[in-house]
């Protein structure tokens, strides 16, 4: 009962969030220079007033800030994000066909740079002091520091252009009729170079914060102890300092998987790749402001998910931790 409480109330919680965001966002583009009117008028070549104000009579922009707002949220509420001026379809159906690729994305990404950060921390931690140490802490911070972008350009350049080892761009192969494994194949070649700039930066943030929790526990009494038991070292730390330095990674891992939707927008550009960092690219630069507030929206919705997911994740790290 307490954990169906505490979903309850999470989920109200997360919902009147969501609608703080999405007034928030309004308020924001609305506020935004440019007029997506007067962008597709002189598109159409055409700037006679009549026909300026009969495109914002048609798209609900003649009528006062406070009532588009009312409108828009009401059409939240049903789960209407609006209609793409520019794309002239269905907001929720063009995020809908891009966010797969966006979710295999980011999903690779995480999952790699959580495995390999996880893993290069802890080694980090054992060796200590050591040139182990050393060098995982110097390509952690290379890593961290160096700008997303440059790596993505980086990597193009190498292994597509250079070494022709992987393709630069696209989600797949253009022209190819492969299907089944041949097209899971080609779709994970594609996707290697993406993925792998991704998460190299978020790589070596848990491998810094790893490396950092690790030696801490390892000051703990109880670790102390399993040593003078003479516990072996691997099970120590497998068993005893990882563990139990888990949590704040989780809290970290939880934050950034929320944030990784618009850490793609970049990744996504440079790679041609189609999912929703791109699209909404495509769509601040066309001034598709329904189409933007979508995208914005479901990062929203994303990052509140993963929130509530990483507490359920707590008391699977720390049984000491109750939902309540």
């Amino acid at each position: 009962m307490n954990r169906l409480r505490y979903m309850s109330v999470r989920v109200l919680q997360g919902l009147l969030v969501l609608m703080c965001i999405a007034t928030v966002n309004f308020m924001l583009i609305r506020a935004a220079p440019g007029d997506p009117v007067a962008v597709i008028a002189g598109e159409a070549g055409a700037s006679d007033p009549q026909f300026v104000a009969q495109l914002r009579e048609q798209f609900g922009l003649d009528k006062p800030v406070t009532t588009q707002l009312a409108n828009y949220l009401g059409h939240i509420t049903q789960l209407d994000l609006g209609f793409s001026y520019r794309q002239q379809r269905p907001v929720l159906e063009l995020i809908t066909e891009r966010l797969p690729a966006t979710l295999l994305l980011t999903g690779s990404a995480f999952v790699m740079s959580l495995i390999f950060g996880v893993a290069l921390g802890a080694t980090a931690s054992r060796h200590a002091g050591k040139w182990v140490d050393s060098a995982i802490t110097f390509v952690a911070l290379v890593f961290y520091a160096t700008p997303l972008y440059w790596l993505a350009m980086m990597a193009v350049l190498v292994f597509s252009v250079q070494l022709s080892w992987l393709p630069g761009f696209g989600y797949f192969t253009v022209g190819s009729d492969a299907t089944g494994l041949a097209r899971a194949w080609d779709i994970a070649q594609h996707l290697v170079l993406p993925s792998l700039t991704l998460a190299l930066f978020y790589m070596a943030v848990y491998a810094r914060m790893t490396r950092a929790s690790m030696l801490e526990v390892a000051q703990m009494d109880f670790v102390k102890t399993a040593r003078a038991k003479g516990v072996r070292m691997g099970r120590i730390q497998r068993q005893h300092i990882l563990r139990n330095a888990l949590l704040p990674i989780v809290t970290l891992a939880g934050i950034q998987a929320g944030g990784l939707i618009g850490g793609a927008v970049l990744t996504e550009t440079v790679f041609a790749w189609p999912g929703i960092g791109r699209l909404m690219f495509d769509a601040l630069l066309q001034r598709d402001y329904n189409l933007l507030l979508g995208c914005f929206l479901v990062a929203a919705a994303v990052a509140v998910l993963f929130n509530l997911i990483t507490d359920f994740v707590y008391t699977l790290v720390d049984p000491r931790i109750e939902l309540g």
